[in-house]
């Protein structure tokens, strides 16, 4: 009986040493396993940056290099027949001056192609829809490096391969790789549609440069807080709050009750704006109670149900953009 189990554990020995071994070598053949070993170690090097075009950043899906890839969602980024004469290298010297010419700044073929991976819509070209992934956030969530890495190939595409332009950006460039840090810092976020979940959820108590309501703090050097505490601020308002906005009740002899930030303490009457902005003044001689609540915050504390995850991400790294000048 032991002489039988033996052999039966012996053969399963052996196919499962045969099944490993023809994993390695499956694995050999194709490169996976140099391919994974390098994955988080990429340099900005054109040889980096096509590591990253035909892996892990997706580019191949809906770009083709040539007669390299069969994408066609995307232009080609070499050249093909006459619709691209010149490979993205060379383009980005033509394409940076048309950017120049539209916005009134100076833009190089590296800023062009920043831009391009920055903001994918704001040079949409001719035949192509405006549909680009945001490489820099989820699914793809590219790092800074490795965007820079993915540049540098395509200026080796029939440009000048410039890494200077890449260690030490223009003004132009290092405006869209800040965009990137910051939607890095908050897991991913974008930016540019964080901007639209601001306007529409806290520019009316929060400024930004001057611009924007004043219920709350003004929000032009937030990012020096850090991305949790941001996030901490939106999700549970009341745990920490800013002074100078703490909430008071107030409660007349009447019975009535006014909820707010007291705006104005005078020496007959106090001034208390709620939530919604309403300014309420009441007199003193009026005031059977007024204390701070401090579980409680004018800024609403159902954020979380009113902004989706992605929203949340998008005005973290909004956010996480807003540095003092």
């Amino acid at each position: 009986m032991s002489s039988a189990i033996a052999k039966v554990f012996g053969f399963l020995l052996l196919v499962l040493g045969t099944f490993l071994w023809i994993g390695q070598a499956v694995t050999a053949l194709t490169g996976g396993e140099k391919a994974a070993a390098g994955a988080g170690a990429v340099e900005i090097t054109p040889e980096g940056g096509e590591t990253i075009f035909w892996g892990r950043g997706r580019c191949f899906t809906c770009h083709s290099m040539g007669d390299r890839g069969s994408a066609v969602r995307g232009p080609n980024q070499g050249v093909f027949g006459d619709k691209f004469p010149l490979p993205i290298g060379a383009r980005a010297a033509e394409r940076a001056k048309e950017r120049s010419q539209k916005t009134g700044q100076a833009y190089t073929a590296t800023d062009y192609l920043v831009e391009s991976l920055a903001e994918p819509g704001a040079y949409v070209v001719e035949g192509y829809k405006n549909e680009m992934a945001i490489v820099y956030a989820p699914p793809i969530a590219l790092s800074v490096k490795e965007v820079k890495a993915v540049i540098s190939y395509l200026q080796s595409q029939g440009g000048e391969l410039d890494l200077e332009a890449l260690e030490k950006p223009s003004e132009v460039a290092k405006k869209f790789f800040a965009k990137m840090a910051a939607a890095q810092a908050a897991g991913g976020g974008d930016p540019s549609a964080g901007e639209q979940v601001y306007a529409d959820n806290c520019a009316s108590c929060h400024a930004i440069r001057g611009k924007g309501g004043k219920t709350g703090p003004e929000l032009s050097a937030i990012a020096a807080k850090g991305v949790r505490f941001i996030e901490e601020s939106i999700l549970r308002p009341a745990k920490s709050i800013t002074p100078g906005f703490e909430t008071y009740s107030v409660i007349e002899k009447d019975g009535r009750k006014t909820v707010g930030l007291k705006t104005r303490d005078g020496a007959t009457e106090v001034e208390i704006t709620k939530a919604t902005g309403e300014k309420v003044t009441i007199a003193k001689a009026d005031i059977k109670e007024i204390e701070q609540d401090k579980d409680a915050s004018v800024m609403p504390d159902n954020l979380n149900e009113a902004m989706t995850v992605k929203d949340l991400q998008d005005v973290l790294a909004y956010m996480m953009l807003q540095k003092s000048q």
